[in-house]
């Protein structure tokens, strides 16, 4: 191989690629043979080059870092393929000034209605288009035959009826995700959020309906009917039953459709309809749907409770509730007397067993009720007709309170209802919905799947037995003395039990003064949503002479006193 300079011409007739080696070889000849399989392969002639100064200096040597940073600037010229731009919803659009936001919110359905917030936070957060008003001509008096409700556009009721907003919900309620009309947005976050609400109210419709309906029934068979009632592969007899598969799939035949196709749009209707209708009309008219339009049965063959070992229950139940299986009409029509001891009686004494007054006046009652009812400011201050009937619902407030606290494994196996299991589970109930509610009216803009994250974010079980820890109301739990050492112990199996006295306490502030002292104790007492200030030391002051404190930061009684 010959040494030569890149600019030097080659005078042989082989043929000679450009090959360089930017080195600093020595100039002496040398050569260099390749193995070729192939004998009548071409020869090639590798010419190695000196860097020298004597080069021309307008051009860079090769190894040299600007000539890169030249190759790849020049790279960077050249045009990419067209790619198929990214969806209208995924680009980052500017925030709004000042001014559009606030017309945008001013004009906002959402803030027309100051006497029922709940049912305007559910409202779509546009007003309707003509796109909208189409289907709203063609397909309404349908749905309102159908649901039985009068065929009168429901805007002709005064501003006090909550009812004048039906047309609208009703409307949102049957955008499911697969129609057409879910592209826009207000459509898609109104039908979302309606969905985020029926659920719960389903679930605390049912809930209340068979803890009256079998007073001596533990919630799990209850569950196993509710299930067998509005599961989701149930869900399209019932839409069936009622006619309304044409409004939910207008093109399209639902016995062809597959069950995964068919599934989720009947099941999104259905849970939205009912939050559309306890919006509007309230809790009785969610019974008469259920049990009437649609045509459920409690006693059918497919919804029973599947077989298993029961309980001897030797315990008395109420004198309402001896006998008598109540019905649908009954739970939906009843009003409470004008001085019932509690805001729910009849669900009270399905809940809390007229036995539990032989627990009156033991240990518990006089040692842990006093500081339980401190802790969640019990009783509240109620103005009663006759003075007597404040101190029965104390007494019996006490008692349910001692139910709520009561593990199962005390008096179970003797006595079925002695435990808070009854009240854990309308607590529950009732918890899901108040803050449900509470999403909905804070968060205006959100859709119901940011909701429904959000919430099981707040209401998640350890969260829920760890606000009880935290107001160290545990030590007060009547546990077994077999299995108490290890329920105190080991927090697999204390956590869940915290849980459910924390929603037991939740069912029985329900069933005795309301969901307004569910909010209470949600949102001021045990602060769910945890946006109240903390204090700097756990030891907050009533706990402040002990020696250690549920967190183990050293309190000295002395100093406290100075400091106080």
């Amino acid at each position: 191989m010959e040494l030569s300079n890149l600019h030097s011409t080659a005078t042989t007739t082989t043929l000679t690629p450009k090959f360089s080696f930017s080195s600093s070889f020595n100039p002496y000849t040398f050569q260099i043979h390749f193995n070729s399989p192939k004998p009548t392969s071409k020869r090639y002639k590798l010419y190695a080059v000196v860097a020298t100064e004597s080069q021309n200096s307008g051009e860079l040597p090769r190894n040299s870092p600007q000539r890169l940073l030249k190759e790849l600037a020049e790279r960077k010229k050249t045009v990419s393929p067209k790619r198929k731009a990214p969806p209208k919803r995924f680009i980052l659009k500017p925030p709004l000034d000042d001014k559009r936001l606030a017309d945008r919110f001013l004009n906002s359905p959402q803030l027309s209605l100051k006497s029922f917030p709940l049912l305007s936070s559910c409202l779509p957060s546009s007003r309707l288009n003509n796109a909208d008003k189409t289907w709203i001509d063609e397909y309404l008096l349908e749905a309102k035959q159908a649901l039985g409700y009068s065929l009168e556009p429901s805007d002709q009721l005064g501003d006090d009826n909550p009812g004048k907003q039906f047309d609208v919900l009703l409307y949102l309620a049957f955008q499911h995700p697969s129609c057409d009309r879910t592209n826009a947005r207000h459509v898609r976050n109104g039908h979302s959020r309606l969905v985020f609400l029926g659920q719960y109210v389903l679930e605390m419709a049912f809930c209340e309906f068979f803890l009256q309906r079998y007073p001596r029934e533990s919630p799990g068979p209850m569950r196993e009917r509710i299930f067998g009632l509005i599961g989701k592969r149930n869900l399209t007899k019932w839409i069936k039953a009622a006619s309304l598969q044409n409004l939910v799939f207008t093109f399209d035949d639902i016995d062809k459709l597959k069950r995964h196709e068919r599934e989720p749009a009947v099941k999104s209707v259905f849970w939205a309809l009912f939050g559309a209708i306890y919006l509007c009309f309230g809790m009785p008219e969610v019974y008469r749907v259920l049990f009437e339009v649609f045509g459920m049965d409690p006693e059918a063959e497919d919804c029973q409770p599947r077989l298993r070992r029961q309980l001897d229950d030797v315990d008395y139940v109420s004198v309402e509730f001896e006998g008598n299986k109540l019905s649908w009409q009954d739970v939906a029509t009843y009003k409470p007397p004008e001085d019932a001891l509690f805001a729910h009686p009849r669900l009270f004494r399905a809940c809390v067993p007229p036995g539990m007054h032989r627990f009156r006046g033991n240990i518990w009652d006089y040692e842990s009720r006093p500081q339980v009812m401190r802790t969640l400011g019990y009783p509240l201050r109620m103005e009663d007709r006759i003075p007597d009937i404040t101190n029965a619902r104390n007494i019996e407030l006490g008692l349910g309170l001692q139910l709520s606290f009561m593990h199962p494994s005390k008096h179970k196996f003797e006595h079925p209802r002695f435990c808070y299991e009854r009240l854990e589970y309308v607590g529950q109930k009732v918890q899901d919905l108040v803050m449900a509610e509470r999403l909905l009216m804070k968060h205006l803009d959100a859709p119901g799947k940011w909701l429904q994250e959000r919430h099981r974010r707040l209401l998640m079980n350890k969260f829920c037995g760890r606000y009880l820890r935290e107001k160290l109301l545990h030590k007060h739990i009547i546990y077994n003395e077999k299995v108490q050492d290890a329920y105190e112990n080991n927090r697999r199996m204390r956590n869940p039990a915290t849980t459910a006295v924390q929603q037991a306490i939740h069912g029985l502030s329900y069933t005795v003064y309301g969901k307004p002292d569910v909010r209470r104790l949600m949102f001021e007492v045990f602060d769910f949503e945890q946006v109240q200030p903390k204090e700097y030391c756990c030891c907050i002051p009533e706990h402040a002479p002990r020696m250690f404190c549920n967190n183990r930061c050293y309190v000295i009684d002395i100093l406290v006193q100075l400091l106080s």
